[in-house]
């Protein structure tokens, strides 16, 4: 079924803790400004023969069932991004399958509305125990802080992180456990390698589609958010400090004129 994919369905994604702790702090890595990669412009995925549909611009989107203010039905992504999400695409298609983009490059707006009120709320609702400082950490492992500042940009402003799954070629998804963006636990790249239920066929299917995701996208050169099995991205500051860079390619990145009128 899975053809050449198989054996990347069979090898365990390593412990990620050591991920989590080399992405602390990723915000004060510096940026190649000047370099070629910040140079390139944002380009839409379907240019790359990319699927997908921005999961923030429509109301079929648990578990917020309602479009955010200011998203847009645009994807976009820098072009050395998109180029390396078509070649694991090509290795996809081999084995009737193709990546399914949710979210790429994302307006600040929608950044400050799931970062200041939207993930605060539910944080406090199901802790209400909680500080401000502890609220605040609890938001950060999945929203970063919008920035406009050239030096800290937040992940999706720079147009180098995407948030993807794997679909067959008729579009039904593969089971990875849970659903995209579900901001907790299982989330977590790695939950499913854990001593959970290991007789449930669910969360071994689940496993195996998480690691099939995680090797094509690590053999591709991106790094991934270990909190979120969907977030993956290649040259921004996050990336920089998972694949133990001295510097981050990209920096804020801005559509051109017109480009988010066109899904």
């Amino acid at each position: 079924m899975f053809g050449e994919l198989a054996s990347l369905r069979s090898k365990k994604i390593p412990e990620l803790e050591s991920s989590r702790a080399m992405k602390r702090g990723y915000r004060d890595l510096p940026i190649a400004q000047t370099g070629a990669h910040n140079a390139e412009p944002l380009a839409h995925v379907k240019e790359f023969g990319l699927a997908g549909r921005n999961y923030y611009a429509h109301a079929r989107n648990p578990p917020y069932w309602a479009a955010a203010a200011g998203a847009i039905d645009a994807l976009l992504v820098r072009e050395s991004v998109g180029r390396r999400l078509q070649d694991v695409n090509a290795r996809l298609v081999v084995s009737g399958l193709k990546l399914f983009i949710f979210d790429a490059w994302r307006p600040r707006a929608v950044q400050a509305y799931f970062h200041d009120v939207w993930m605060p709320a539910q944080v406090r609702a199901r802790s209400p125990h909680f500080t401000d400082a502890e609220v605040l950490a609890e938001v950060e492992r999945y929203w970063a802080a919008p920035s406009q500042s050239p030096t800290r940009p937040a992940p999706h402003a720079t147009g180098g992180a995407v948030d993807l799954s794997i679909v067959w070629s008729d579009g039904e998804p593969l089971f990875m456990g849970s659903m995209f963006d579900d901001a907790s636990a299982i989330a977590a790249t790695d939950y499913f390698e854990r001593e959970l239920n290991a007789d449930s066929f669910s969360f071994a299917e689940a496993r195996a589609n998480r690691r099939l995701l995680y090797w094509l996208m690590l053999e591709a050169g991106f790094a991934n958010h270990p909190d979120e099995w969907w977030h993956y991205s290649y040259g921004d500051q996050m990336w920089a400090a998972l694949k133990g860079e001295r510097a981050a390619l990209y920096g804020l990145a801005e559509p051109a004129a017109g480009m988010l009128g066109a899904a």
